[in-house]
C-alpha cells in the first residue's frame, strides 16, 4: 500500500536511488503514490563529495530525511546523510513489513481486491493500530478478540486472523478455554482436583509452553496456554481439556469444554 498524500518535514522515509546527477540525487518514494524527492550533493554524505556515485547507485533502496515539502511546486527536498544507521535498520525493517502486510491483504482478500475495499480495511485497521504489520501480528496472537474495535465486518476480521494465523512470525501466542467439571460423588471435590492437575499436565509441559489452570467460578476452570505459534497452542489448549474430561469421567463426573466464558469477569 502506497500514501496518497505527502511526507512530513522530519519524517524518514524509504526510497529508491532513480537517477544520479553532479547536483545530487533524485529519489522516488517506496511509501508514497507519485512521488519523487531530490537530496542534494551536500545532503547525500557527509564531508566534500567529489563524485556523488562514490556514494549511492541507481536502484538503491535508502533511508532519508525528509527537510522540506512544498507542495505547490511538486518538490520534497531529502537527506541521506542525516539518517544514523539504527533510524536507517529501524526504516527498512519497518518497511519490509508493511510490504508483508500487503501481501497478506492480497492474501486475504484476493489479489484482485478493489482499491476502494483496500483502501476500507487499512483504514479501519490503521484507525486502531501504529501500522497494518501490527494489526496482523495482533491478529495472530490474540485472534479475533484483537481486532474487535475495528471497524469491519465478521467475514473481514475471520479473513485477516486466518492469513495472521498462517503467516506471522510472532515470538509467541496465548489462547485461552474454559472447562466445567462436576462430580456428584461424596468425594467429588478430590476427583475435580485430580482432574484439574490432569489438565495441567500433572507438571509435565512441554519445552516452551506455559500452560495455567485456575478456578473462575464453580463449575468453571480457566485454561490458558502460551506457546510459540497459533497450532501448537490450540492443541495443547484441547489436549488439557480433554485430559481433564479424561480424569473426571473416570469417576463418573462430567467435563463440558467452551471457549468463552460463560459470564464476564467481574
Amino acid at each position: 500500500m502506497k500514501y496518497s498524500g505527502w511526507p512530513d518535514k522530519g519524517e524518514l522515509v524509504v526510497g529508491k536511488v532513480d537517477d544520479i546527477a553532479d547536483f545530487g540525487v533524485f529519489i522516488d518514494l517506496e511509501e508514497y503514490e507519485d512521488k519523487r524527492g531530490l537530496a542534494h550533493i551536500s545532503e547525500v554524505a557527509s564531508g566534500w563529495i567529489k563524485n556523488v556515485r562514490d556514494h549511492v547507485r541507481e536502484g538503491q533502496v535508502v533511508v532519508c530525511k525528509v527537510l522540506d515539502v512544498d507542495e505547490s511546486s511538486q518538490q520534497i527536498d531529502l537527506s541521506i546523510k542525516d539518517v544514523n544507521d539504527h533510524q536507517r535498520s529501524d526504516k527498512i525493517q519497518e518497511w519490509k513489513n508493511e510490504r508483508k502486510a500487503d501481501k497478506w491483504m492480497e492474501l486475504a482478500f484476493g489479489e484482485d481486491v478493489s482499491d476502494e475495499q483496500y483502501s476500507t480495511v487499512a483504514n479501519a485497521v490503521l484507525a486502531e493500530f501504529d501500522s497494518l504489520y501490527d494489526g496482523f501480528e495482533a491478529a495472530a496472537i490474540h485472534g479475533a478478540a484483537a481486532l474487535e474495535d475495528v471497524d469491519l465486518s465478521d467475514d473481514e476480521v475471520e479473513s485477516i486472523v486466518e492469513v495472521a494465523r498462517e503467516n506471522v512470525s510472532v515470538p509467541y501466542v496465548n489462547v485461552t478455554g474454559y472447562v466445567d467439571l462436576r462430580c456428584p460423588t461424596g468425594d467429588g471435590v478430590d476427583h475435580i482436583r485430580e482432574a484439574l492437575q490432569a489438565a495441567g499436565g500433572n507438571g509435565d509441559v512441554p519445552e516452551g509452553i506455559e500452560l495455567d489452570v485456575t478456578y473462575v467460578g464453580s463449575p468453571e476452570y480457566r485454561i490458558k496456554v502460551r506457546a510459540p505459534d497459533y497450532k501448537t497452542a490450540e492443541s495443547e489448549l484441547e489436549n488439557a481439556a480433554g485430559r481433564a474430561r479424561e480424569a473426571i469421567e473416570a469417576y463418573g463426573g462430567t467435563a463440558a469444554y467452551h471457549r468463552e466464558r460463560h459470564e464476564d469477569d467481574e
